[in-house]
């Protein structure tokens, strides 16, 4: 995840984020580069165990202030309407429960905020999909907790977003069945329900 094809599409992704920032999955903070000068304040959750070392020195030059907390996204603690965008790079294939999370992901945005997505998910292409179903057990049990076959766009449609663009490519360099990916903006629908699971 730290090669150059990565931090490019990670570049890409990003360009649009402005203003007060959720992040979803921060992981080791391998998107903190390439957050544009426009974020005025990132939050970051991650569940798992952080490398604190290796965020701190990935967080040290940054002018935006940076805050990481320990929260599962599926139940997000702050009121409603808080963030301007959110960003979820290579994680919702990891989610528990990936809707729920979306659902959150859209109570906590303004009604003029977006989401940026960039994920891998299943294939167009049936044949790939056929395999992407098949080694999903062994993917998910080596792979902690990954998906291959989820249809992102789906989900975040279904969660009661709008997607606004969506790219569809395969990564070169990568095994064929974790390949596809999603790369997209969507934007809360109106009048969509502030407190789906409540």
């Amino acid at each position: 995840m730290r090669t150059p094809r990565f931090q490019e599409q990670r570049q890409r992704a990003l360009a649009p984020v402005a203003g007060k920032v959720l992040e979803i999955g921060f992981g080791t903070g391998l998107n903190l580069p390439h957050y544009p000068s426009t974020v005025t304040w990132l939050t970051a959750i991650e569940p798992g165990h952080l490398l604190d070392k290796r965020v701190a020195d990935r967080s040290a030059n940054l002018a935006m202030p940076v805050e990481i907390l320990r929260y599962r996204a599926e139940a997000l603690p702050w009121e409603d309407q808080r963030f301007d965008y959110a960003v979820s790079t290579w994680t919702l294939c990891t989610i528990g429960d990936p809707l729920r999370a979306l659902r959150e992901v859209r109570r906590v945005l303004k009604p003029d905020g977006k989401f940026v997505f960039l994920e891998h998910g299943r294939s167009d292409d049936p044949k790939i999909a056929k395999w992407q179903t098949i080694l999903n057990p062994f993917q998910r049990i080596f792979a902690c907790g990954c998906n291959l076959n989820r249809r992102i766009d789906r989900l975040v449609e279904e969660s009661g977003f709008t997607v606004e663009r969506l790219d569809r490519f395969v990564m070169d360099g990568l095994p064929r069945p974790g390949a596809d990916m999603y790369r997209g903006v969507a934007s809360p629908k109106p009048g969509s329900s502030r407190h789906p699971d409540r």
